[in-house]
């Protein structure tokens, strides 16, 4: 399996019976959301997802084209063709904010997360890990810190993604993407501060240290004032005012 195909592995899963169009659709939007196929790219072929997803093609197909009807993604065609992740242009900003408010049980989805990711880390520490995760796990915070500005959230959710995955939980792991998607939507409409994203890097390079050194209570620590700083920061913004 692909690097690409690792990334997708938490949130692509067999759908089930009588709920096929519906589930795959779900799964994909989280893709998208999620950053795991960067805008601009493209998506795995339409063999490799019905295969994943054990739908036909041609249920596949109509999601796809819902996708393209939202302006989400673009079918190409020819040689290098395929199935593409639009670019966004814009910040959603305040206004789509307040939207997604008015829609979203903020708390709920931070404290759900806060379980979900402390628990993660945890099982992580706890149950250790092969040689062959922990690189993997090494290789996801580096990408944070070589990522530019603009792509930081992305690598960001990846290495989180890569830890919830890890936790040897497939369930935790689908969990933690569906409420990460949440977490992302409001997390897209307001600004990247340079000295939050120092400090979150600070506490990244933390938790996975003390993963690798097997240190579960450490583990959990780092991560749950990790997620309090996300939280702190979101209910700030969401607090402020609108003009």
């Amino acid at each position: 399996m692909d690097g690409a195909a690792d990334r997708l592995a938490p949130v692509l899963r067999p759908v089930r019976a009588g709920n096929g169009f519906e589930e795959a659709l779900e799964q994909i939007l989280q893709i998208v959301r999620l950053g795991l196929v960067p805008q601009g790219e493209r998506l795995p072929a339409e063999r490799e997802l019905a295969e994943r997803l054990q739908i036909s093609r041609v249920t596949l197909r109509e999601v796809l084209k819902v996708l393209q009807d939202e302006g989400l993604v673009e079918s190409r065609r020819g040689r290098y063709g395929g199935t593409f992740v639009r670019m966004r242009t814009e910040n959603p900003g305040e206004a789509e904010l307040r939207r997604r408010i008015d829609k979203t049980d903020v708390e709920d989805i931070l404290r759900f997360r806060e379980v979900l990711e402390v628990g993660a880390a945890g099982l992580c520490a706890a149950h250790g890990l092969s040689d062959a995760q922990a690189e993997r796990l090494r290789e996801a915070l580096a990408a944070t810190q070589d990522a530019p500005l603009a792509d930081y959230r992305r690598h960001d959710t990846l290495l989180h993604l890569t830890l919830a995955e890890l936790s040897g939980s497939p369930s935790l792991a689908a969990q933690y993407a569906a409420v990460r998607a949440g977490v992302n939507d409001l997390l897209d409409c307001i600004p990247l501060l340079v000295r939050n994203l120092e400090h979150s890097q600070t506490q990244h390079a933390a938790l996975v240290e003390a993963v690798l050194e097997g240190d579960a209570d450490g583990a959990r620590e780092v991560m749950r004032e990790h997620c309090c700083g996300t939280a702190a920061l979101l209910r700030g913004f969401l607090a402020a005012p609108v003009r």
